[in-house]
Parts: C-alpha cells; structure tokens; sequence
C-alpha cells in the first residue's frame, strides 16, 4: 500500500464534501461519503467513520442514515461479527443518476398534468410544457448516455486488467 499523507487525506475529505454541500448533501452525510470512498476498502464502520472524522456516534448514525436513504451508500454486515460496515462503490454515482432518472419520471408526470390543468396556451402553461420537454429530452438521453458510461467502464477496467 503506497504511504499516504493524513493531513492531504483530510484535507481531500474536507474539500470534496464542501463541494457535495454546495451541491446540495447535508455537510455531515457529505464528509461520511467521502471517507468511506477515500478508503481502500471502500468500507467502514461506524466506530471507524465516528474516529476517522471526529464526531460523535450519533452524527455518524445520521449520515449514514441519509447516505442509505438516497442510495449512496449500502449497509452490510461483517462477516463473523454483528457489526454493520457501511460500503460505497464506483457504481454510486450511477446509481444516484438512475435514481435520478425515476424521480425525473415522477415530475414528468406531475408536469402533464399541470400542463393540462392550467391550459396549454396560458403563459404558466407554456412555461411548465417547456420544462416538460426539457424532462422528455433528459429522460430520453439519459439511458444511451447511461449505456455509454457502462462502455467506457469496462474499457477501463480491461485496460487496469480488471
């Protein structure tokens, strides 16, 4: 395992989970995140998590609550123990987009219908038929670029000898 700087990985934890917040992740949830995809393993525990980030069990149970809730992290058990490790793997980010892609079908469907409540032709009409289609083009992008992704993934992983 190549040594590593403690202080360059916190400070790579700290800084990419302040971009998640402005993203919009809750600041807590974000720092989880990016600790368990900053470790090799990709897995931790919750003591881990709770010493690694300096916080409190309690804001760890959180985080890792939410981060389940949105499907970016999955909980397994350890073997052998009753301890619950929390994992999240290259396909996360995936994941979060086809999750994404259900949610965008939900709105679609709210749009027609508020097209069609408040008429085509009105001005709120048009503004919500114009955000329809720009949920019709996503949605149908969305799947060959999805499909592209998978491509260049396994070209990747073949040239790492994967």
């Amino acid at each position: 395992m190549a040594d590593r700087n403690p202080e360059a990985v916190q400070r790579f934890v700290e800084r990419f989970a302040s971009e998640l917040v402005d993203a919009g992740v809750p600041r807590m949830p974000a720092r989880a995140l990016v600790a368990i995809i900053g470790s090799d393993s990709g897995r931790m525990t919750s003591a881990e998590l709770t010493e690694t980030l300096q916080v409190s069990p309690a804001a760890i149970s959180g985080a890792v609550r939410y981060l389940s809730q949105v499907h970016m992290i999955r909980r397994e058990r350890e073997p052998g123990s009753r301890r619950d490790v929390y994992v999240s793997d290259g396909d996360i980010w995936y994941e979060s987009i086809l999750n994404r892609n259900r949610l965008i079908s939900r709105w679609q469907q709210s749009l027609r219908e508020g097209v069609e409540a408040l008429g085509p032709d009105t001005p709120a009409g048009i503004r919500l038929a114009e955000t329809l289609a720009f949920f019709d083009f996503i949605h149908e992008e969305l799947g060959d670029f999805l499909a592209r992704w998978q491509e260049r993934k396994a070209e990747l992983r073949a040239a790492r000898g994967d």
